[in-house]
């Protein structure tokens, strides 16, 4: 594993403390979307109980890919962003947090909630079109902070990180071994306070 995630995951929640910081009304977790090892745009924080996020549609509100300006000129970058549609909707319920892929593609997710906790590698998790996948539960990622973990010492809040990427997956079934080398991914961090 490279130092990208650890990275990915100080910057996204230092910049969400600022967010709280200036006052802003709490969120229960916040988006960054990123084009392969590059963030663009700032963070979305969400408070409502669900947020929809798309590349480029006339009508619905939330999160528009679309409309953040990108330098990324790979034709790669390009046509998974043209591909993202109707993308998905977060959805936070009772019992965890709900992904649904709304868009003509597949979606690939990464939680530590969603795997076997004695697990030692994270599995990525392929979502069809019309269907969605409980990405996130709150009890379970609590119970995964151990005070012995390694993993959890050095990155305290990897168990509160969904990624997600568009159209294209990573991870040991795929040539793109970490989700950096994605076109078009996202990061989910949950508000853990």
């Amino acid at each position: 594993m490279t130092a990208l995630p650890t990275l990915v995951i100080n910057i996204v929640w230092a910049d969400s403390l600022a967010l709280q910081e200036r006052g802003e009304q709490p969120h229960w977790c916040v988006v960054a979307y990123w084009e392969e090892k590059t963030r663009v745009g700032r963070l979305y924080s969400v408070q409502e109980p669900s947020l929809d996020i798309f590349y480029d549609l006339p009508q619905g509100t939330g999160f528009c890919l679309g409309q953040l300006a990108s330098d990324n000129k790979s034709q790669l970058v390009q046509m998974v962003r043209a591909k993202i549609g109707y993308g998905i909707q977060l959805s936070r319920e009772p019992d965890g947090v709900w992904v649904y892929n709304r868009s003509c593609y597949p979606i690939f997710i990464k939680s530590a909630t969603l795997d076997n906790p004695d697990s030692r590698t994270l599995l990525v998790h392929k979502v069809f079109p019309g269907f969605s996948i409980k990405a996130f539960d709150f009890e379970k990622a609590g119970s995964l902070q151990r005070p012995n973990d390694h993993e959890f010492s050095q990155q305290p809040r990897t168990g509160f990180t969904v990624q997600i990427s568009f159209v294209k997956g990573w991870g040991q079934c795929y040539t793109r071994q970490f989700i950096s080398s994605c076109p078009c991914w996202l990061e989910v961090i949950f508000n853990n306070r």
